[in-house]
């Protein structure tokens, strides 16, 4: 079954790699075998991008967790606070 969850970070993660690899074949269209360098340079800030996505993802999730951990400390804290005043 299919997930109606849009992940914003995966449509731009998608959208910033479909955009180098526009950019990867227009500069060999435009300019040939003086392209190269460019080229490198595009692939490269795709993969920069990309990391930085993936480390961006990385840190939101493990932020996520900490935090539910954090409230389920809470609440067991709460629960044995009003247990003790009972």
């Amino acid at each position: 079954m299919l997930s109606h969850h849009y992940d914003r970070s995966r449509a731009i993660a998608v959208a910033s790699q479909a955009s180098g690899l526009i950019a990867i074949v227009a500069l060999e269209t435009w300019l040939g075998d003086a392209a190269r360098p460019w080229q490198g340079l595009v692939f490269a800030l795709m993969l920069a991008f990309g990391l930085g996505l993936a480390l961006r993802s990385y840190y939101l999730k493990q932020k996520a967790r900490r935090d539910c951990e954090r409230a389920g400390r809470e609440r067991a804290r709460k629960a044995s606070d009003s247990w003790m005043s009972d």
